[in-house]
């Protein structure tokens, strides 16, 4: 997955003609246009039956999919001139029949990016996420009106099954590579009986991948989004990890006293309405030497405007997704997706802790980690 670009002296300092922001604003517009289409494509199977029985007509690929083919034929078009899909005109004669005969494939490169569930470059989920959010915008323009919120359960599937397939990848194909160059952490867990908790555990994907890196460990994650936890039971089964893998429906509130060799929070901290008092549930819940391990978003130290993309795209997170989830609940912290170091910094002293360090793990998709010290 590239990273995203910094933006250039000249854009910082430059005030945009109304005829730029236009322009700007068409961009976005045609952007939304894909990430819609690319979630109609995503939910209704187009694309993994392109990539799995070849290509097809509008009629073909309605018949295999369960779709109306007057629906399937307009997005495979937009599909075609948007750029994500071939086409090639059939041999038919006259204009009906050859529209009808017009038969889409699907590139290695989408394939890849919309359907390959393993890849790094997987990316069908972002869309689902920002589709699930667009759902709820009545309910987010009362939330912004009135100070109140959208809750996780509220945005459903879309967002839920979205968080847990984005981070998969990474968790299966990278987390384990990543944790090996941590050697004091790498060492403690894999002793015989180590135990790990991991707070905020989603669809269970980081909590699976915990306990194959790690094969004399135990994992339990923990969840408050009762959904989640049954998805990551059904993936844990699924996997086969059952036996060293469980999950609760609860906080970090419950965690035992001295008891895990290391709590994980991936990407969670941001969205908790009171993350000092689950910090400082994890780190009495620590064993002696144990330690607590936060992997959050790999935003700047500083807010910057113009920002880059990874900035705008983890903004648009919070106005949509983790902002109203956090505003859901009583007294709520507030944090929001951007979540920069010296914020993190100050949950940790007020929970406890010493201060934190940044891990030297680097090109780990949009995510930085944390250890926090005692």
């Amino acid at each position: 997955m590239s990273q995203p670009s910094q933006p250039s002296q000249d854009h910082e300092h430059t005030t945009p003609t109304a005829e730029a922001v236009a322009q700007r604003v068409l961009d976005a517009s045609l952007g939304m246009v894909d990430a819609l289409a690319i979630h109609l494509g995503d939910r209704l199977g187009w694309y993994r039956q392109l990539r799995d029985g070849g290509p097809a007509t509008a009629a073909e690929l309605a018949q295999r999919s369960g779709t109306n083919e007057r629906y399937t034929r307009e997005w495979l078009e937009q599909q075609a001139v948007t750029g994500i899909v071939a086409v090639a005109s059939g041999p038919a004669d006259g204009v009906d029949a050859a529209v009808r005969e017009r038969r889409f494939s699907i590139p290695p490169g989408a394939v890849e990016a919309l359907t390959d569930e393993g890849s790094l470059n997987y990316l069908a989920p972002l869309a689902r996420m920002f589709a699930g959010a667009a759902v709820q915008l009545p309910s987010l323009l009362d939330a912004y009106r009135t100070g109140g919120g959208v809750g996780w359960s509220d945005l459903g599937a879309d967002a839920r099954e979205s968080q847990a397939d984005m981070n998969r990848p990474w968790f299966e194909s990278v987390l384990p590579g990543a944790l090996r160059g941590i050697e004091h952490l790498d060492a403690r867990l894999r002793l015989p009986g180590a135990r790990i908790a991991d707070v905020g555990a989603g669809g269970g994907w980081s909590s699976i991948a915990l306990a194959r890196a790690y094969p004399n460990a135990t994992v339990e994650g923990f969840d408050v989004d009762p959904a989640s936890v049954k998805l990551a039971t059904v993936n844990a089964t699924h996997a086969g990890m059952q036996d060293r893998v469980s999950f609760w429906e609860a906080d970090a509130k419950v965690l035992p006293a001295a008891s895990y060799d290391a709590v994980f929070a991936f990407e969670c901290i941001h969205d908790l309405p009171h993350p000092v008092e689950v910090l400082a549930a994890a780190r009495q819940a620590l064993a002696p030497h144990g330690t607590v391990i936060v992997m959050d978003e790999a935003v700047a130290d500083t807010f910057t405007a113009p920002g880059d993309e990874l900035e705008r795209l983890m903004y648009g997170f919070s106005l949509l997704v983790c902002l109203p989830d956090g505003m859901s609940h009583k007294l709520s912290t507030a944090t929001g997706t951007v979540m920069r170091r010296d914020v993190l910094h100050a949950y940790a002293v007020a929970a406890g802790f010493a201060g934190i360090r940044t891990l030297p793990i680097e090109d780990f998709g949009f995510w930085r980690f944390y250890e926090l010290l005692r």
